[in-house]
């Protein structure tokens, strides 16, 4: 009977260690457990444009500023900030007692304002090749140090005027220089372990320092990695989660709703294919909810710069996309709504979007930015058109006899890490076709790596025709210029045949300006001009479907641009994962709220 008693017991305290987080949870730890299929490449915070990869540091490393959940600015490890008259110099004081730690939690140093001037140094310094230097060029002197005009770097704009005084003096009046902050390039580093780490800097657990709200302290790459609470944050009272568990699976997108249902992890993205199966199911059905729509911007490029292989004719590629009836046949033959349904098969119109810059993002005089003249006639109409796509279908195939051959191949990738697009490419392969004529394009969907996809497909130019994303870095129209503008990784319009830098041209005139009022409509006429050419196809706004999930998205840090809403900081576990009616009860609360505090707060 003692021997019964004790293994029942030992049954018993294995369970109670299992509904606490596994293993290494506790009765009174509080771990968000998830799995995911792209591996990140680097911990460089420093380097990296990768969401994938800044949303890891971003819980790792704190910069100067912060959102609360209603998106107002909050001060981060600075305490405060004041700017002369015209917004071009920015002083700042930070908070004191915050310190660097190793992945162990051992203190190492203090954070300083020199701290501040060493990683933008180091973003500035073109041999670093970081990826967001074109952002924190707006520093003064700055594109001039990155381009080996100067090389004093005491020439450029930043200044630690004491241990915790750090001024930046800016190329123009900068009124969003503070939402700026919100951005990796503008985070602090600890200069002497950089420099003692060089090239390893950020590639393991030990060679990185925090002073975030959470430590690495597990890093496995395609196994296993795990955020722990830093016993020494400064706003550690905030930190609600105590662990967040990330299991690598190839078939995440596939497997996790499985093991949600097994309790095996907190979130999984529903797939479409299941959708109707869950929320016709007693037990499932309040268990899945919308996720909230983002300000990332989906887009379809088609490739100026073709570096795919031969079997897919590059060249015939080049041809046809620099025929401006042909992008147009394109442009006007994708069935958004029937793509959209992919991922929103409800309301798939609620997240169509018709210009590069979402509506809502930025407003003249209470006039949105997506209504001003030169853009409301692209944001108020459905860009998909039967008898238009036709019609330039006919124009191009008699303007590119003899110069092109039909059909033509057109390479359209997607990640194989997602179930959703490649449904969503099957679904545009067989409408475009269908529209469009087997005589006129062949389009070619496959299948590219879940983890690495950026380096290895799209910025190489690897394809022809193809869905991609940009999310907006700070509160100005400029942040979404820059995936077109010469020297960006994305489809390379500067290329094509008519552009003779014409938007670059807009865009540099629109940044000269500084009053809104006149700022805001030369971005939408620039903005226009890439619309109206057809070098891309704007589509949707950001917004993962559906989702079963045990946090609360209206408690977490909230803003449009920047990396607030990778943070974890702020949130805590549900006892029970939100149902879809409590989302939109929860929703409209919260739209409520944000406005009365915005109004408040003079935004």
């Amino acid at each position: 009977m003692k021997k019964y008693l004790l293994l029942l017991l030992a049954c018993i305290t294995m369970i109670l260690a299992a509904c606490s987080g596994g293993e290494e949870g506790t009765d009174s730890e509080s771990v968000y457990r998830t799995v995911y299929s792209g591996e990140i490449t680097t911990l460089n915070y420093l380097k990296t444009s990768n969401t994938n990869e800044f949303a890891v540091a971003a819980n790792l490393v704190d910069g100067l500023i912060e959102y609360d959940k209603y998106g107002i600015v909050q001060p981060g490890l600075a305490e405060s900030w004041e700017s002369n008259d015209d917004a071009s110099v920015w002083t700042f004081k930070l908070r004191e007692g915050v310190k660097w730690v190793d992945h162990e939690g051992k203190e190492v140093a203090d954070v300083t304002a020199q701290d501040f001037v060493d990683g933008l140094n180091y973003v500035l310094d073109a041999k670093n090749e970081s990826s967001t230097a074109w952002i924190a060029t707006v520093v003064k002197n700055g594109n001039a140090f990155y381009e080996g005009e100067i090389t004093d770097f005491t020439q450029v704009g930043v200044k630690a005027l004491d241990e915790h005084t750090l001024e930046y003096t800016l190329e123009g009046p900068t009124p969003y220089f503070l939402s700026m902050l919100n951005y990796v390039c503008f985070f602090p580093v600890y200069g002497d372990f950089l420099a003692e780490k060089g090239e390893s800097f950020g590639t393991t657990k030990e060679n990185f320092l925090y002073n975030g709200s959470y430590i690495l302290t597990e890093f496995e790459p395609q196994n296993r990695r795990v955020l722990t609470k830093n016993a020494t944050y400064w706003d550690k009272e905030n930190v609600l989660i105590d662990k967040i568990e990330y299991k690598y699976n190839k078939e995440a997108a596939t497997v996790a709703p499985e093991l949600f249902l097994r309790g095996e992890i907190d979130a999984a993205a529903i797939p479409t294919a299941i959708l109707d199966d869950w929320f016709n199911d007693e037990e499932k059905k309040d268990l899945v909810r919308q996720s909230s729509n983002s300000f990332y911007t989906y887009f379809y490029a088609l490739n100026f710069d073709p570096q795919f292989d031969a079997e897919y004719e590059p060249e015939n590629w080049k041809v046809v996309v620099n025929n401006k009836n042909f992008r147009k046949s394109l442009f006007h033959g994708l069935d958004r709504v029937s793509a959209m349904m992919t991922v929103e098969p409800y309301n798939p119109e609620t997240l169509l979007s018709n210009t590069i810059t979402p509506k809502n993002f930025v407003d003249v005089d209470g006039v949105d930015y997506t209504q001003l003249d030169a853009l409301a006639k692209f944001s108020n109409t459905d860009s998909f058109d039967k008898d238009l796509a036709l019609e330039y279908k006919e124009k191009a195939m008699e303007e590119l006899a003899g110069k092109a051959t039909f059909p033509v191949k057109v390479l359209m990738p997607y990640n194989s890490g997602s179930p959703d697009w490649a449904n969503r490419s099957q679904v545009i392969e067989q409408q475009l076709e269908n529209l469009l004529g087997k005589d006129y394009i062949d389009i070619i969907v496959y299948a590219g790596p879940s983890t690495g996809f950026l380096g290895e497909v799209r910025r190489p130019g690897k394809y022809a025709f193809m869905e991609v994303n940009w999310g907006p870095d700070y509160a100005d129209p400029s942040t979404y210029t820059d995936p077109f503008t010469t020297g960006g990784t994305y489809n390379k319009p500067e290329l094509a045949e008519g552009y003779n830098g014409k938007y670059d041209s807009m865009v540099e005139k629109a940044k000269a300006a500084i009053d809104p009022a006149e700022r805001y409509p030369l971005f939408a006429e620039a903005e226009s001009f890439l619309i109206e050419e057809a070098f891309v196809v704007p589509y949707a706004v950001g917004g993962s479907g559906y989702l079963a999930s045990k946090l609360n998205p209206f408690e977490a840090q909230y803003s449009p641009f920047g990396v607030t809403m990778e943070k974890f900081k702020g949130q805590k576990l549900l006892d029970k994962p939100m149902s879809n009616d409590e989302f939109k009860e929860a929703q409209a609360q919260w739209e409520k709220e944000r406005a009365e505090a915005l109004a408040e707060a003079g935004n």
